[in-house]
């Protein structure tokens, strides 16, 4: 999985820390360490999952939910995330004992994993993202 989840979960942080505050892409681009091409390609992500709202022409992102309603798996699903964190490899050689049967013995691994995960992301809130955030800040 590329940054893009981690740069939304950062751009969402911002906006909800300083909600009076109207970034530019540019500012988020500052913060993230990226280039504002990028910070727009994520915040539209977020506009189609209805996670933000923007305005044309104007600077300034506004959450169209409270950080304790929007959970990080909505996040990661918004910015098209992988079916799975966990890649099989391709073409093990089906006539060898552990090539034959690997894929399913790890499918059934990775697939767990990957559940335990987005149950994790589910139970978490911007809001406990932000709350840690403001601790250690100060």
């Amino acid at each position: 999985m590329k940054s893009q989840y981690a740069v939304a979960v950062h751009i969402l942080s911002m906006i909800a820390l300083n909600p009076q505050r109207s970034f530019s892409s540019e500012d988020l681009a500052s913060s993230v360490g990226t280039h504002a091409v990028v910070i727009r390609s994520i915040v539209k992500l977020l506009r189609e999952e209805g996670l933000v709202q923007t305005q044309q022409g104007v600077a300034g992102i506004q959450l169209t939910r409270r950080p304790e309603e929007l959970t990080l798996l909505q996040v990661y699903r918004a910015v098209d995330a992988p079916e799975s964190v966990f890649r099989l490899h391709e073409r093990p050689n089906p006539h060898c004992a552990v090539g034959g049967n690997i894929l399913d013995t790890l499918g059934s691994v990775f697939g767990g994993a990957q559940e335990v995960l987005e149950a994790h992301l589910a139970q978490v809130t911007l809001a406990d993202v932000v709350s840690d955030l403001a601790r250690r800040i100060g």
